[in-house]
């Protein structure tokens, strides 16, 4: 009865959103199913921008409303028929059409105050200029500097709230298509003794500006010595026949436990039949030590077959990973599907239940699983139907707001907005939700003076929070 429920639940969601989308006009159908991945003003976000001067398949209306109607086999372009009509289709496309020539929507700026339930929040926009590509990542590395990697591949410093006009040289090159590319950082623990950076991205065999080069996701390290990457390590990289071309969902978070373990996630990479696979590397969490050796007591260590650095299995996308300060646990956000993105605790060896089991629907509306329970796999803490688009998670732990000490704030891309959790135990007691509107939630820290730093993509800018 439960795992029915649910999926009325899901269903009922999203039933609601498709009668609400027959008499929406064309640009609240845009945003409600293009723009996630394509960009609100059409300037692309996850995936390709729809302004462009070529057109890879077609700029032919009556192809173009096909192309959205059944989808584009071999990417993850999925058909829409299940949720459009053909009217609604046709609607699309003159809509993407008309806005070629057009200038973007106007930016809704920042404002200074942001009211929450507990306080009034200070809002200041540190930069808003200068980035190469969105920004993807932020780790405070003293008082005054920061690194904030660039999902195009890219490193900068960020000095007393000004972004460094001079990116940091010898970063390898990361791939140039769909949602691939340079994603998380992380400082050893003891940084100030050795001065290791890490890095995540995704590494192409090939080309990697195309995506039918085989490619997978990498950790690194290095030093940083003013204005470039030097004594570059690989700490993490697997076997070329485990390498994938046309691969989606990658990854991928770094974080680092109380133990000095260092733990990241790889997406399922679109390859949703080899995700409970031990042997295959998409929809894991992985734990290594810094230098990039197994720990003995990994789950899966010495088991025949299997990736050894694994610590957790069927997990979706990851996209964001903490530990909670008082008990040590690790939370993660997950992207599920259309539908159930979610906050889990992470358990050694759990199952997190991808593709046997989700709060969520296909893209084109049909179902993943019938099941959103299964003996043997774990359940999240938090899902969320509609997908709000979850991002990084962060525990508070400065003194700027005493009131959310060891709250958990979360990023939101889709519904663009950010989210603070009060925690009890391993459940979510209240949430709220604020900083709602003016760009996608990418990465959330804790600052060195007690601030919570924001990432925003589209546009990309720094907010800092305070008081």
């Amino acid at each position: 009865m439960r795992t029915i429920g649910l999926t009325v639940v899901v269903m009922a969601a999203l039933c609601g959103e498709a009668a609400a989308a027959e008499t929406a006009p064309p640009a609240q159908l845009y945003k409600t199913h293009c723009a996630g991945c394509h960009g609100v003003n059409l300037q692309g976000g996850q995936h390709t921008p729809l302004k462009k001067d070529r057109w890879l398949y077609t700029k032919e209306p009556s192809a173009m409303s096909k192309l959205i109607m059944f989808g584009i086999p071999g990417t993850d372009m999925p058909p829409f028929s299940r949720l459009l009509s053909r009217e609604q289709g046709r609607a699309l496309v003159s809509f993407i059409l008309e806005r070629q020539n057009t200038p973007p929507d106007a930016v809704k700026p920042v404002p200074a105050q942001i009211q929450t339930a507990d306080y009034l929040i200070k809002a200041e926009t540190l930069v808003e200029k200068g980035f190469r590509s969105s920004p993807w990542g932020i780790e405070f590395v003293d008082n005054r500097r920061a690194l904030i990697s660039e999902r195009r591949g890219g490193l900068r410093w960020m000095i007393d709230g000004k972004l460094s006009p001079t990116p940091i040289g010898g970063i390898p090159a990361t791939t140039q298509f769909s949602d691939s590319g340079m994603y998380d950082i992380a400082l050893d623990p003891r940084y100030n003794e050795n001065g290791w950076v890490y890095l995540a991205y995704v590494h192409a065999l090939g080309d990697p500006s195309t995506s039918d080069a085989p490619a997978m996701t990498r950790v690194i390290r290095g030093r940083v010595k003013d204005h470039q990457f030097i004594d570059q390590e690989t700490i993490f990289r697997l076997a070329d026949d485990l390498h994938f071309a046309k691969g989606t969902r990658w990854g991928s978070r770094l974080m680092f436990d109380s133990q000095g373990h260092l733990y990241f996630s790889i997406g399922d990479i679109g390859r949703n039949a080899e995700v409970q696979q031990l042997g295959k590397p998409g929809g894991k969490i992985y734990r290594i030590f810094p230098d990039g050796s197994i720990p003995k007591d990994n789950p899966f260590s010495g088991k025949p077959g299997a990736i050894e650095a694994i610590f957790t299995i069927g997990n979706r996308n990851v996209q964001g990973m903490d530990t909670h300060p008082e008990t040590g646990a690790i939370w993660a956000t997950e992207h599920g599907p259309m539908g159930g993105d979610e906050v889990n605790i992470l358990r050694a060896g759990g199952n997190y239940g991808w593709p046997v089991i989700t709060h969520g629907l296909n893209y084109d509306g049909s179902r993943v699983s019938d099941l959103s329970h299964k003996d043997g796999m774990e359940q999240p803490v938090r899902f969320w139907t509609p997908s709000p688009g979850i991002s990084a998670i962060t525990f508070y732990t400065g003194n700027v707001f005493p009131k959310w000490k060891n709250n958990a704030f979360v990023g939101a891309m889709s519904f663009e907005e950010m989210k603070r959790l009060e925690i009890d135990g391993d459940k979510v007691k209240k949430e709220e939700i604020f900083l709602k509107g003016y760009g996608r939630v990418r990465d959330i820290k804790t600052g060195p003076d007690g601030a919570l730093y924001v990432l925003l993509n589209d546009p990309d800018k720094v907010i800092r929070l305070s008081r």
